[in-house]
């Protein structure tokens, strides 16, 4: 029994707070959509970071089987390793520097899109402000217009008593 009774009393509670579905829906919808546009970018880098990882693994190996031949005198094994390390040296600061611009470019479109939230957000919660002020100014004026009523009518059945 009393479980019903606290189910009803908040029932009654929520249902006092004016909710716009509206409001909820096109909130929830601009986050979906915020999310989509992320899930995109994320992926665009993740997968051009592995294309990045692809070909430096590539390079690598056919350094590698360069380092890994038979040489004729010793001179050529440290010169083979020499021309390996370079090589190494060079394809990683290339690569990393791909990654950085990878990095760059995901910084900029996450900005941008959290610039595009950001406003979208700021419209929907002043069109949502607007209309709640607007609700909460009708029903109290419905409210003052009630006791104004009920004050009158009060004072006019003490007036006809007296």
């Amino acid at each position: 029994m009393a479980k019903n009774d606290m189910n009803k009393m908040m029932q009654d509670m929520m249902g006092a707070f004016p909710v716009d579905p509206k409001a909820m829906q096109d909130a929830f919808r601009t986050q979906a959509q915020l999310g989509e546009r992320m899930s995109k970018v994320y992926l665009e880098a993740a997968e051009k970071s592995a294309e990045v990882t692809s070909k430096w693994t590539k390079s690598t190996l056919a350094k590698m089987g360069e380092v890994s031949t038979v040489k004729e005198e010793p001179a050529e094994y440290a010169k083979s390793v020499t021309d390996f390390a370079s090589a190494s040296a060079e394809l990683a600061a290339e690569h990393m520097a791909t990654y950085a611009e990878i990095a760059k470019r995901v910084q900029m479109e996450t900005v941008e899109l959290m610039l595009a939230a950001g406003k979208d957000m700021s419209a929907e919660a002043t069109a949502a402000m607007q209309k709640a002020t607007h609700d909460v100014t009708a029903a109290a004026k419905k409210a003052t217009d009630e006791v104004t009523a009920a004050a009158k009518k009060a004072a006019t059945t003490t007036a006809a008593a007296k």
